[in-house]
């Protein structure tokens, strides 16, 4: 046997006391009106009172209670084993976090808009297993592939510039990375990297690492970010908690949206698409729906859990029986002299 809210069993605790009180309250009842009235006026006054019948109304009562009280703590048997599955995809957001995150093109920066855009997916997820990773001058898996959102989404909030040990951006180093610690051990139809950069790489040959995620069947959906024509200051603190403008050779450091490296990434992959932002919004989550969720899902097999069948009904209608039966019970003996 199992309940779903063995705290309502406390109010049991209750029953005993409510007994005694209506116990004495019968008592003294009787007892004032002994003091008050001659004990043979006493008979004509109540004629006909029977104090068992009415000790056996109020333990009727009692007893309904409980069972009612016994009711509300959920008594379920019936023990059965289940086993669920999901349907859902293998989904990597890799994230730039190098410095050029932090321009402001996109308020409050590019980087906490991105992470602003993750989250919103992450609350609608539903099924698919997700993964986490932050890159600048190297890759850092922050979260491998799970079922767990809550970890997947501490692990988001906690991207900053220092979640790496090296500056810089490489793009095709984070790309490969993901392609062999995350989605080794996946089925190639299955996979997503969704990739969230202004574009700006180092030399890490992004093109031909989307290309090899295309070959591994992975596909690429890259979402480019900030100011693709001017370019946008980037403005850092330092360690004495001042801000300023991150400088090359005494020159402000511009940070410009690399579109034509993404789109190739994009076409390179399997299936690859490619959005460019730019300093505007997207809503990740209705294309995640779009992209993601109606694409061809993994069945896989789920935690095994075990079911009660809830019983509270026999108990209600105990209560209900007895409650009839008081009813049906008088307070006193017919005139006829009825025990």
């Amino acid at each position: 046997m199992h309940l779903g809210a063995p705290e309502w069993l406390l109010g049991l605790w209750a029953l005993p006391a409510l007994a005694l009180l209506g116990a004495w309250s019968l008592a003294s009842g009787r007892a004032a009106l002994r003091r008050f009235v001659e004990s043979g006026l006493v008979a004509r006054m109540a004629p006909g009172a029977s104090v068992p019948r009415r000790a056996a109304k109020a333990t009727l009562a009692l007893l309904a209670c409980a069972l009612v009280l016994a009711a509300l703590a959920r008594p379920m048997w019936g023990r059965t084993e289940e086993k669920t599955t999901r349907s859902g995809r293998d989904v990597a957001f890799v994230i730039d976090v190098s410095r050029s995150m932090l321009a402001e093109d996109l308020a409050p920066n590019r980087l906490a808009r991105a992470k602003l855009w993750v989250g919103d997916v992450m609350d609608a997820l539903r099924g698919d297993r997700v993964a986490v990773v932050g890159f600048a001058g190297v890759a850092s898996v922050k979260c491998p592939l799970t079922f767990d959102y809550g970890f997947a989404r501490m692990a988001l909030d906690e991207l900053s510039p220092d979640s790496v040990p090296r500056g810089g951006t490489m793009i095709g180093d984070a790309v490969r990375r993901t392609l062999t610690e995350v989605f080794s051990d996946t089925e190639a139809r299955y996979k997503d990297l969704i990739l969230i950069t202004d574009g700006e790489d180092h030399e890490s040959f992004p093109v031909e690492a989307a290309r090899l995620a295309g070959e591994q069947g992975v596909r690429i959906i890259a979402i480019g970010i900030g100011d693709e024509t001017r370019g946008t200051t980037i403005r850092i603190t330092d360690e004495s908690g001042r801000t300023r403008e991150l400088t090359h050779d005494g020159q402000p450091v511009l940070s410009r949206l690399d579109a034509k490296t993404l789109r190739e990434m994009a076409t390179a992959s399997k299936d690859g698409v490619y959005y460019g932002v730019g300093t505007g919004n997207i809503e990740l989550d209705k294309v995640y729906q779009e992209l993601v969720r109606s694409a061809e899902q993994r069945e896989s097999e789920g935690a095994s859990g075990v079911r009660y069948e809830e019983q509270f009904q026999w108990f209600i209608a105990g209560a209900l029986v007895l409650l009839l039966i008081d009813g049906l019970i008088r307070e006193s003996r017919r005139a006829t002299g009825e025990a």
